[in-house]
C-alpha cells in the first residue's frame, strides 16, 4: 500500500521552488550542483511544513519539465533527499516526502517554542508577551469567587456566558457602535470564532480572498478547511490596503468570505484608515462577500498621540456585511483562551446552533476572569501595562536589528506586535534554518503568503527586550552569514542565554 496522503504537483512544486532566491554568491563562495541545490530546495520546503509530510512528490520527468533541468538532476536529487531520509520510494507507488528518525514534524502554523528549548534557542516565532501581573492572578481569584452558582448548573454555554456577552456588547457601545448581548457569542479564542465562521459560510472549495501576507496560522486553518484563498497584495509599507486591488478581486472572484486585519496588520503593523475601512465595506457589500475582520490587535496601540480610526463594522450599520472577531489573547496573555464574534443576531444563532457539533462551549472559568476584568477597570490597566511592554521591546529591537543588520529593510509600525522584515535579498526560508542552528527562531516569510510569496522576508515580534533583543539580533546576523556563504550546520553554536 502506497505511503504517502496527499500529493504535489509538478507546477506547483515549481513554483515554491522558484520563489527561493539567494542573494548572489560573493567572491570565493562555490554554488553547489544543480541536483544538490535542488535538494536543498525540497528539504527546506519539507522541514518548513510547506510541503507536507507523506505527500507524493512529481514524477521525475514532471518535475524535470516543469523546471527546466535535466532528469538526471531531478533523480539525483530524489536519491539524495532518500540518502537524508526526506524521501522513501516504492515500485508502483512513487515518492512521497518524509522525516528522518528523530526530527521533529514541521509545523506548518507558527506554534510556541516547547519550553524545555528555551535555555539556548531565543523564540521570535510566537507573537506573544508574557502574562500582564498581577492582572492575570487578580482576575483569576474573582472569577473563583464568581464561579459556585455556575458549579450547581451544567456547565455548558454554547453562546458564552450571559453577563460576558452583556459586557462585550457595552464595551461596542462604548465604542459608538450599538451592539445587543444577542449580537455577541463567546468562542475559544480568535482561532476558534474564525474556524467556525469558515465553516458556517466557506465550505470545502469555496474562495476566501486574503490579505497578501496575512496571518500564518489562520492561513493554515483556512487551507485545511478546503477553502480557495484569493491573495490580495498590501500596498507598500503601512499604508494598508491597496483598494483598486481589493474592488478587483471582490468583483471578479466574488468570494463567499473576505478575512482581513484592520488594526496593526498581523504581519506588517499597518492601519488601515477610515477611508479604507468604508471603501472596503461598500465593495464587500456589492460582491455580496462576508467581511471577517480580525481586532485582536486594536487596542496595542503604541503611541500615545494616535487616533484610532472607527471599528470597521461602525460602516456597515446594517449588520449584514461585517463579522468582528476579537480576543484576549494578544491584548492580555495568550494563555486566557477567550475570543469572540460580533454579528447580526440570526448570524449568532446559526454559529451557536452550528457548536453543537464542535466544543459545545469555552471554559467557565475564563470567561468569568474576563468579564472579572472589563467590570473593575482591570482590563485597561492591564492593557497599559502590555502597551508599555510592547513598546519597550519594539524600541529595543529596532536598535538592534539596525545595528547588526543594516542591509534590513522594515517601517516601525505605531501598534501591534511585529515587524515585517525585507532580508536584504536572502532567502527567508533559510534564514529560519540558519536561525535553528545559532540558537534563534524565526518565521520565514512565505508562512505568511500563498504559494511561496515573501521569500525575502522574515517576521519579527516585539516578544523580547534589553539584553535578549541585543543577543537576538546578533544571532539573526549569525544566522544571515551562514546563508550567505552557504555555511554548513555546526558551523555556529547556539550560546546559552539567561535573561
Amino acid at each position: 500500500m502506497a505511503q504517502w496522503t496527499s500529493a504535489v504537483g509538478a507546477a506547483q512544486l515549481a513554483r515554491l521552488l522558484n520563489s527561493q532566491q539567494d542573494r548572489p554568491a560573493g567572491p570565493g563562495t562555490r554554488r553547489p550542483p544543480a541536483y544538490r541545490a535542488l535538494a536543498d530546495g525540497i528539504r527546506l520546503l519539507v522541514l518548513e511544513g510547506r510541503v507536507p509530510v507523506a505527500a507524493r512528490l512529481p514524477a521525475e520527468r514532471e518535475l524535470a519539465v516543469a523546471l527546466s533541468v535535466s532528469r538526471t538532476t531531478v533523480a539525483a536529487a530524489y536519491e539524495a533527499l532518500r540518502t537524508e531520509g526526506f524521501l522513501e520510494s516504492r515500485r508502483g507507488a512513487g515518492s512521497w516526502t518524509a522525516v528522518p528518525a528523530g526530527n521533529p514534524l514541521p509545523a506548518r502554523g507558527l506554534e510556541p517554542l516547547p519550553p524545555e528549548a528555551l535555555g539556548s534557542m531565543i523564540d521570535l516565532g510566537c507573537a506573544a508577551l508574557p502574562a500582564p501581573e498581577p492582572w492575570l492572578t487578580r482576575a483569576v481569584q474573582g472569577a473563583l469567587e464568581e464561579l459556585p452558582p455556575y458549579a450547581h448548573t451544567h456547565g455548558d454555554y454554547p453562546a458564552g456566558l450571559p453577563a460576558l456577552r452583556s459586557m462585550i456588547a457595552e464595551r461596542y457601545t462604548g465604542r459608538g457602535i450599538p451592539t445587543m448581548p444577542e449580537q455577541i457569542m463567546v468562542t475559544t479564542g480568535a482561532m476558534g470564532a474564525i474556524d467556525a465562521i469558515c465553516h458556517l459560510f466557506g465550505g470545502r472549495g469555496e474562495r476566501i480572498a486574503v490579505e497578501s501576507p496575512s496571518y500564518a496560522n489562520i492561513l493554515q486553518l483556512m487551507r485545511e478547511a478546503g477553502a480557495r484563498l484569493v491573495p490580495v497584495a498590501m500596498a507598500e509599507g503601512l499604508a494598508g490596503w491597496d483598494m483598486d486591488r481589493w474592488r478587483q478581486v471582490l468583483r471578479e472572484a466574488a468570494p463567499r468570505i473576505a478575512y482581513v486585519v484592520a488594526d496593526f496588520h498581523n504581519p506588517t503593523g499597518a492601519l488601515a484608515d477610515e477611508d479604507q475601512r468604508r471603501r472596503l465595506v461598500e465593495a464587500a457589500r456589492s460582491a455580496g462577500t462576508v467581511l471577517v475582520v480580525d481586532e485582536t490587535m486594536s487596542e496595542l496601540y503604541l503611541e500615545q498621540d494616535l487616533e484610532m480610526p472607527r471599528p470597521v463594522c461602525g460602516f456597515d450599520p446594517a449588520g449584514s456585511t461585517v463579522i468582528t472577531v476579537g480576543s484576549a489573547s494578544k491584548a492580555f496573555w495568550a494563555g486566557m483562551r477567550i475570543g469572540w464574534v460580533r454579528a447580526a443576531p440570526d448570524v449568532i444563532r446559526s454559529l451557536v446552533a452550528a457548536r453543537a457539533y464542535a466544543d459545545l462551549g469555552t471554559p467557565v472559568l475564563e470567561q468569568l476572569a474576563v468579564n472579572w476584568l472589563f467590570s473593575t477597570g482591570g482590563w485597561e490597566q492591564a492593557v497599559e501595562i502590555r502597551r508599555g511592554q510592547a513598546r519597550e521591546n519594539r524600541d529595543a529591537l529596532v536598535a538592534a536589528v539596525r545595528r547588526e543588520l543594516p542591509g534590513w529593510e522594515f517601517e516601525v509600525p505605531r501598534g501591534g506586535l511585529t515587524l515585517w522584515v525585507r532580508t536584504g535579498g536572502l532567502s527567508g526560508s533559510r534564514l529560519a534554518e540558519a536561525g535553528e542552528r545559532v540558537g534563534v527562531r524565526v518565521p520565514s516569510g512565505p508562512r505568511f503568503g500563498v504559494d511561496g510569496a515573501f521569500e525575502g522576508y522574515v517576521r519579527l515580534p516585539f516578544t523580547v527586550g534589553g539584553a535578549v533583543a541585543e543577543e537576538a539580533a546578533t544571532r539573526l546576523a549569525a544566522a544571515a552569514r551562514l546563508v550567505e556563504t552557504g555555511g554548513s550546520a555546526g558551523t555556529e553554536a547556539p550560546r546559552t542565554f539567561v535573561a
